[in-house]
């Protein structure tokens, strides 16, 4: 009976479903980009936030080293351990832009055609330091844009205005710095839009006059959002695993009377 319960269990974990996961994470458990369009070293100094959009600065097509993939050890140099983590799942997540000043933007997208799942996730965070108005602050944009129906059906612009105008709620201050303490998790619903083509893009970039910083991180773009922290077993396989252990214990109890 013991042996009958344990193979049930494992029989069970291996045929479990798997949550839906024909498109994860966006590459970067890979360790790289290498399914994203990334533009690094655009210098926008004398672009305003009201032109400086992700399409502009991938379409420069400059390239660099301002922005990186980075691991779970990373640890913000600006506002440390008050960030918190900077990989939200798994083992990577990408930084947009560098985390200096210099009057540089940076940029990163990815098109997904003939999605047909149900819902779209991705997670991020920011740090923009605080200075000059709306119009030249650090700043950063994300849209998720349906490509099919020619609509922007996520958009955020936040920037660093030193007056707080430039942000909301989800932000904290330490140092100047404008951040989020909590990943941002974008979740949305596209059971109705099966087939279309999707484009997530984000922009980060320092101030227009050079002097402050801006950027932000990006992690679990894909069909589900992943679990936080590192090697946490999916709710499924919690239960299932569980089930197997009530089995066992079931057995033993049947055994011993």
């Amino acid at each position: 009976m013991k042996k009958t319960a344990m193979g049930m269990a494992i029989a069970a974990l291996v045929a479990a479903p798997a949550f839906a996961a024909s498109f994860v994470n966006g590459g970067f458990e890979d360790g790289n980009t290498g399914s994203w369009s990334v533009a690094d070293s655009y210098y926008r100094a004398g672009v305003d936030n009201t032109t400086l959009t992700p399409a502009l600065v991938l379409a420069s097509g400059s390239t660099g080293t301002h922005s990186a993939v980075i691991g779970t050890s990373y640890v913000d140099p600006n506002v440390g351990v008050a960030l918190g983590d900077t990989v939200y799942g798994g083992n990577y997540a990408y930084r947009v832009e560098d985390t200096t000043w210099g009057g540089y933007a940076s940029a990163i997208s990815q098109t997904v055609a003939n999605y047909t799942d149900t819902d779209i996730f991705f997670a991020w965070k920011a740090v923009l330091l605080g200075a000059h108005g709306i119009s030249d602050a650090a700043t950063m944009r994300l849209t998720l844009r349906d490509d099919t129906d020619g609509v922007n059906l996520i958009d955020r612009t936040y920037n660093a205005a030193d007056d707080g105008t430039g942000v909301d709620a989800r932000f904290s201050v330490l140092n100047d710095n404008f951040y989020t303490p909590l990943w941002q998790i974008e979740q949305l619903s596209v059971a109705g839009l099966s087939g279309h083509t999707f484009t997530l893009s984000v922009l980060a970039a320092d101030c227009q006059p050079t002097g402050h910083w801006g950027y932000v991180y990006l992690d679990g773009f894909g069909a589900r959002i992943p679990d936080p922290g590192n090697n946490v077993p999916e709710p499924a396989s919690l239960a299932l695993v569980g089930l197997g252990l009530a089995g066992l214990a079931a057995s033993r109890r049947r055994k011993n009377v």
